[in-house]
């Protein structure tokens, strides 16, 4: 209240104060002083006595999707007391911005009652009242009731006890109801100054409904308005945005405080709730904002959050080597605190259409997503990055946080996702693998520092096993790259596979950084044999990735050439994809290991591929053999693709599938005697059981075609035989057939001639 009596429109208006320098003020400046406060007073009650929060309450009940529109005329103004006449609300607040004297009653009471202070300030009066009624409707007692309570003589620790917590849950269980009662809109609304003085003391209730009769007016004026008077209009206007801009700050002030003063604003969020529910319902009509109310409810929440997320404390680096796994831990109980807070209290103080905690979830995994960002730019170190990584994709969503008790079951619904930056995580990741390399090399380093330093500088003698002599080099560098992998595990399989690239990598590169060049001419066999040995491990390390990757393709590359295989993409698609993985590992490579490596995986998916159709698995019918060519052709093209980008160097194998693929498509039997020749050229270990097997998934199984085709074969690999073969591109001779247990396919026509209806 003392900022409402600080505040002056002007000398003639507001020159009113219960204090003058000191001196005791004249009967006049009393009068005046009284009269301003109890009409102040009457206007702040009337807006408890009209809220729908008080069980007395006047006005029309609303519904979030109701019309509560009645026409242009007005509704009537609420009595004030009994037998008293109507009057404007402007003449209610009285003295408050323009002297006017009161009804006689009013001031010679106050001049029997004087100004004897009594212990509570009177301007306050009002407010209690208000917020007396306004705890009754929430469930919260008064100190009257308290009083009933105590005429009832002494009550038990244990009692008293169990009724707060009977109290509490009544308290968390209360559900706000979905639809309202409107208090009647004034008949006159309040000047300008008056309505924006009760947005600032957040007599919201009040200001709303003035707003509302400002509105009306305003619309009633637009009806009828003449051309002589735009002016007027446009400055009515200009009037109700700029209050109802006010309105929306202090709405968005108080939401955004609210789970931080929760028993503060418990009773405003109700009152805020009704008002963004009428706003909402009277979008469409003229003189109100353009935008959302609800939407500009949910900014107010995010940025709420926003403010609990960046007051998290936060060391600084140089204080604390820990500083961020520290906040993260703060962060995460900060969340969980808060969740709770909204999911116990606040909840209550909205409607259920508000979903109002979904909105704090949702908000929580915009604002920590934005955090995070910040956080990512000043993150170097591999034990932080590492303790981001763990926090977003493991912690975030477990019951440390997201997955808490003491947020269930509203949680079950919820997305427990973090919102992040399309790239954030894939840069994340790069930069932990690269900042595990970077470490790796400085580990290196030191290890041969220190071997130079112990041996070649201080002549140490080196250590001896059984006789043998004997490093703990090798353990040093497991050690630390167990360390680097072991981690990484636990973020995902992806990672894992990543960092051991990235360790392989970079020693890969650790003989040539110990200069043994330079020991060539004193110790040429030592060198030469230390050179064999790495060349070995990097032969063995490969092994194990092709062991794993031809591990890995095995069941999609059984299930080809099948009549699953003709309708679905899946398993082909799978196989492409783990080539597509393995690849981004080899480009970590240099030749010429890398050309060797993906030459092995390209031969082993041909042969595998293609060996499908030598295992007499399924047999094309009713012409599917055009679809299945077509498609042979085409996943073709996408696993040449793929190996060329590999710089596999065996492209001898690329004809292979157009080759086989021009003999399955060929819709005439007869010519397929024409498309043998390519194949026997490429291919001159491609026999006449390879063929059979070819002919028998097109659907030719027998018959004297199929004997002319066999035998076209055999006339060209007879006039190929002196031909010079690379002995090194062998394919189907490594081939299993399995062999047709049809007796009669693979017999002489001239032996089936008999069972022609000729003979």
């Amino acid at each position: 209240m003392s900022q409402m009596m600080d505040r002056t429109e002007n000398s003639d208006e507001d020159r009113v104060s219960l204090k003058s320098n000191g001196k005791t003020p004249s009967d006049g400046a009393v009068k005046e002083s009284l009269g301003m406060m109890q009409s102040l007073r009457r206007s702040i009650r009337r807006a408890a006595e009209k809220s729908p929060l008080s069980s007395g309450g006047k006005g029309l009940k609303v519904t979030p999707k109701a019309d509560n529109e009645a026409g242009s005329n007005p509704p009537p103004s609420p009595s004030l007391s009994a037998g008293s006449p109507v009057t404007s609300p402007l003449k209610n607040i009285g003295n408050f911005f323009q002297k006017k004297e009161e009804d006689e009653d009013d001031t010679s009471s106050q001049k029997s009652k004087g100004l004897a202070r009594s212990k509570t300030d009177p301007n306050m009066s009002g407010f209690m009242k208000r917020g007396e009624s306004i705890r009754r409707s929430l469930g919260f007692g008064t100190k009257k009731d308290k009083d009933k309570t105590s005429v009832l003589g002494p009550v038990s620790e244990g009692s008293v006890e169990e009724k707060k917590e009977e109290k509490q849950e009544e308290e968390v269980c209360e559900e706000m109801e979905e639809t309202y009662t409107l208090p009647e809109i004034p008949h006159t609304p309040l000047s300008v100054m008056q309505i924006n003085k009760l947005i600032e003391m957040e007599v919201l209730e009040e200001a709303h409904l003035n707003l509302l009769a400002l509105r009306q007016e305003f619309r009633q004026e637009q009806e009828r308005c003449s051309e002589d008077s735009p002016t007027e209009l446009a400055k009515k206007e200009k009037d109700l945005n700029l209050l109802y801009g006010d309105l929306r700050k202090k709405m968005n002030t108080i939401v955004r405080d609210s789970n931080s003063l929760p028993s503060r604003n418990k009773g405003l969020l109700v009152l805020v709730a009704r008002i963004i529910q009428e706003e909402e319902r009277r979008a469409k009509e003229p003189g109100g904002l353009s935008d959302s109310w609800m939407e500009a409810w949910r900014e107010a929440v995010c940025e709420g959050v926003q403010v609990k997320v960046e007051g998290v404390h936060l060391d600084r680096k140089e204080q604390n080597t820990s500083w961020l796994a520290v906040h993260l831990g703060l962060l995460g109980k900060a969340i969980v605190e808060d969740l709770e807070n909204v999911r116990k209290q606040l909840r209550w103080s909205y409607p259920p259409s508000f979903q109002v905690f979904s909105t704090y979830v949702e908000s929580y995994h915009r604002a920590v997503g934005l955090h995070l960002k910040k956080l990512e730019q000043q993150v170097t170190e591999l034990k932080d990055l590492y303790a981001l990584l763990d926090w977003i994709i493991n912690r975030y969503k477990s019951e440390m946080i997201m997955g808490n008790l003491s947020l269930q079951p509203d949680m079950k619904d919820e997305s427990a996702d973090l919102q992040l930056e399309e790239d954030f995580l894939k840069r994340l990741k790069e930069k932990y693998c690269c900042r595990v390399k970077e470490d790796l090399s400085s580990v290196l380093d030191k290890v041969i520092e220190l071997e130079n330093e112990e041996f070649w500088r201080d002549k140490k003698p080196p250590e001896k096993e059984d006789h043998f002599l004997n490093s703990q080099i090798d353990m040093d560098i497991w050690t630390k790259v167990k360390g680097n992998v072991g981690p990484s595990r636990k973020i995902d399989a992806q990672l894992e596979q990543r960092v051991i690239s990235s360790c392989l990598e970079e020693l890969k590169q650790f003989p040539k950084r110990r200069h043994m060049e330079e020991y060539q001419q004193a110790c040429p066999q030592e060198v030469e044999g230390f050179r064999i040995e790495v060349k070995w491990l990097i032969v063995r390390l490969t092994q194990d990735l092709e062991d794993q990757f031809k591990e890995d393709v095995k069941p999609y590359l059984r299930k080809m050439m099948t009549r699953k295989w003709l309708t679905d993409d899946e398993d082909f698609k799978h196989l492409c994809s783990q080539t597509e993985l393995l690849s981004k590992h080899c480009a970590l490579m240099r030749p010429p290991h890398i050309q060797e490596f993906a030459g092995r995986l390209h031969y082993h998916v041909v042969r595998e591929y293609v060996g499908q159709l030598m295992k007499n698995k399924y047999s094309c019918k009713n012409r599917k053999h055009e679809r299945a060519g077509n498609k042979i052709r085409e996943q073709w093209g996408k696993l040449r693709d793929l190996f060329e980008d590999m710089q596999s160097t065996h492209e001898w194998l690329h004809d292979v599938g157009d080759d086989l693929s021009d003999i399955i498509i060929q819709k005439n039997k007869a010519d397929i005697k024409n498309h043998l020749q390519p194949l026997v050229e490429h291919y001159p270990d491609f026999s006449k059981k390879h063929l059979s097997a070819v002919l028998y998934f097109r659907g030719l199984t027998r018959g004297r075609e199929h004997q002319l085709i066999l035998q076209r074969l055999s006339e060209l690999k007879k006039k190929a035989g002196s031909a010079v073969r690379d002995k090194s591109q062998v394919l189907f001779s490594d081939m299993q057939v399995t062999v047709n247990t049809d007796c009669l396919s693979n017999l002489p026509f001239s032996c089936l001639s008999f069972l022609l209806p000729d003979n």
